[in-house]
């Protein structure tokens, strides 16, 4: 087993991506890596990995490649990133070349409780009696121990008879363990929406003086308002401070005058 401080660094980066990647609270990680050497040293496999939600309701684990379409992302961008993590998992297996340590087929990394464990598979399946959806049954089986309802018939048909062909055989793997990351990791949902935020275009000249004229004339339209009610409070108080007796006595003041003049003409 290699446990030199290039590799933990890989084990670092792959955590950190992988954190990332999840945009929501989570329990447990499970997650499946394959490479393979084809012609002229073209490396291919594939990776996916599964996760439970922190929540006593939420059981059921969320598959990497549903997150998108789940929490509205933008498919294309998601599944370049999770190419990005494919490549931490290719780079541990160039370690291993490196080092001229056996290479393995395919790896398991498991994240619960605060330990990170990557399990290294040196057998393969024979591609002939299982495919490539079979094979992640097993895995699913082996790993995300979920009840027997989770799976259809169709699956328990391939997972009986993975038993029965394995069941005197030991797996030939190598695991290392050690605690997770620690830092804080931003979420990739987070880093969407702060992008949504922060999508304004910079104002242009016109822009800028029509913002200021619009602000003058609030500020005048406010003036003028609150003067405006200055004014009629004012008002209001004149009209308050006339004592009401001086006021009809005045009143009737002019009606005598007017009762005199009439009576004059007469």
């Amino acid at each position: 087993m290699i446990e030199n401080s290039e590799i933990k660094k890989v084990y670092s980066e792959l955590q950190k991506q992988l954190f990332y990647l999840i945009p929501e609270k989570w329990d447990r990680i499970y997650l499946y890596a394959s490479v393979e050497e084809k012609i002229k040293g073209i490396e291919t496999g594939e990776l996916f990995f599964y996760y439970f939600p922190k929540g006593i309701l939420k059981r059921n684990p969320i598959n990497v490649y549903e997150v998108p379409n789940k929490f509205n992302l933008n498919e294309e961008e998601y599944i370049k990133l999770v190419e990005r993590l494919y490549q931490e998992v290719k780079k541990i297996r160039n370690i291993f070349k490196t080092n001229k340590h056996r290479l393995w087929h395919s790896v398991t990394i498991r994240i619960e409780e605060s330990k990170f464990e990557i399990e290294y598979n040196y057998e393969e399946l024979n591609s002939i009696n299982y495919s490539n959806a079979d094979k992640h049954i097993i895995w699913k089986y082996n790993n995300l121990n979920l009840p027997d309802e989770a799976f259809s018939s169709h699956d328990r048909k391939i997972i009986r008879k993975y038993i029965n062909e394995n069941i005197y055989f030991s797996p030939d793997i190598e695991t290392y363990s050690t605690f997770i990351y620690r830092n804080p990791v931003k979420k990739i949902l987070d880093y969407n929406r702060e992008n949504k935020r922060q999508e304004f275009l910079p104002e242009t000249h016109i822009q800028k003086i029509e913002k200021k004229a619009k602000n003058n004339f609030e500020e005048q339209h406010y003036t003028y308002k609150i003067q405006g009610r200055k004014r009629l409070k004012s008002l209001y108080k004149n009209e308050k401070s006339v004592n009401p007796r001086i006021y009809i006595e005045q009143i009737e003041e002019q009606r005598n005058k007017i009762r005199s003049q009439i009576l004059k003409h007469m």
